[in-house]
């Protein structure tokens, strides 16, 4: 994907640098306007772990093309990758302006102290309070890729085996759960939760076999803060009795096996907190229009939403009703590959966008320009002004035909 990003914004950067036309109004003629896209300045990067390379050098790309000078921050918590991007991009890219600075949180709060034209970060909401905090005393611009608990709607009368593999793998194959735009939570009918999760079972065993704590499929939890947060999930009083599948541990090698759990509380912790992890809820209602009031009253707007269904009516609904920064119908994750699509959070999920084209908007000021020459000098601008001038400039901006000659006859009778 990151060398997809590279591809494009060659074949599309002299495109998108070229200055926008645009249209002006009567109030201006005779007259031009265009808008022209201007870097930024200096930006910085802020990234996240769990796609170390992506998440840091995507953002780069598009802050490149866009003609900015740029600081990286990857993050701390994957630093053997942290430690070979640093050695990578001062090898081979302009070190005048291309920057990495490594380090935790002495340096992440060092850089945060700085001015910069732009900071984009990605990660968690805790952290995004204390980066847009810092760049609020310099008024600086924010884009903030966040997460938050991304539903899965899962009607009846579907192809349960596909939609099953593609859960699967916007779950348990990206990073084992460790993904910002991973499933987070399914909810289903009651009538078709125990097909949902004997096809889940079924495929998980399919793809990682019956021990999948032996499979290399399988990605491990990043460190040992993590596997203790998600065991705490897990070994909730009122949740550990749901576990249907999976929960196997293995805490010197920080695995966790898919689990899967039926009927959770939606006020139990899993259910509060974005879960990161290989662990997912099933939530079961009497009909599946049900779910959209369920998701609305999480209080949050995910960064994505999925939703497996046949039915025309219950897609427009989803479309219209459930705000998220993505929508995906009948799959997961995919939309992330797609670089025609802005790629952002909405509220608690984050702000601003990026990928593709909207990479380099989002690292670039759109430029107001107008051409005039000195024909066209409107009197109406200066002074003595009378009723009739006023009469006749507010037409002129209203843009209206009819009333401009109505003011000028009313001038002329006058």
């Amino acid at each position: 994907m990151l060398k997809n990003s590279c591809r494009l914004a060659l074949k599309e950067m002299n495109h998108w640098m070229m200055p926008e036309k645009a249209k002006t109004s009567l109030t201006t003629f005779p007259s031009s306007a265009e808008i022209v896209s201007e870097p930024l300045g200096v930006v910085l990067v802020i990234s996240a772990w769990n796609y170390p390379f992506l998440l840091s050098l995507d953002p780069v790309v598009g802050a490149i093309s866009a003609g900015n000078a740029i600081v990286l921050k990857p993050s701390e918590m994957a630093p053997a990758s942290s430690s070979l991007i640093a050695k990578l991009v001062a090898d081979y890219l302009d070190s005048s302006c291309i920057k990495v600075v490594e380090g935790a949180v002495p340096e992440t709060s060092a850089l945060l102290e700085q001015k910069w034209d732009k900071i984009l970060y990605t990660g968690n909401g805790r952290v995004a309070r204390i980066v847009m905090a810092a760049a609020a005393k310099h008024l600086t611009p924010v884009v903030l890729e966040l997460g938050g608990k991304s539903p899965v709607i899962v009607d009846s009368n579907i192809n349960l085996k596909v939609a099953t593999r593609r859960i699967i793998a916007g779950k348990w194959g990206c990073n084992n759960g460790q993904a910002c735009i991973s499933p987070d939570y399914i909810i289903t009918t009651k009538d078709y939760a125990t097909k949902l999760v004997d096809s889940f079972k079924c495929e998980l065993e399919r793809f990682y076999g019956k021990d999948p704590l032996e499979s290399k499929d399988l990605s491990r939890i990043v460190n040992s803060n993590h596997f203790d947060r998600l065991s705490k999930l897990m070994d909730e009083e009122k949740v550990s009795s749901k576990i249907v599948h999976g929960g196997q541990r293995n805490e010197k090698n920080l695995q966790i096996a898919p689990t899967i759990f039926l009927d959770v509380p939606v006020n139990s912790l899993i259910m509060k907190e974005e879960i990161f992890g290989p662990l997912l809820p099933i939530i079961t209602v009497d009909k599946v229009e049900q779910s959209f009031d369920l998701i609305h009253s999480s209080g949050g707007k995910p960064l994505a939403a999925y939703l497996f269904t046949n039915n025309k009516k219950l897609k427009r609904k989803f479309v219209e009703t459930v705000s998220a920064g993505g929508l995906v119908v009948n799959d997961t994750a995919v939309h992330l590959a797609i670089h025609s699509l802005p790629f952002g959070g909405v509220g608690e999920s984050g702000m601003g966008s990026y990928h593709g084209k909207f990479s380099f908007d989002a690292f670039s000021h759109k430029k107001a320009v107008l051409y005039r020459g000195f024909a066209g000098d409107a009197f109406l601008r200066y002074p003595p002004y009378t009723p009739g001038k006023l009469t006749l400039l507010q037409a002129l901006l209203s843009g209206s035909i009819v009333g401009i000659i109505r003011a000028l006859l009313g001038w002329f009778w006058a």
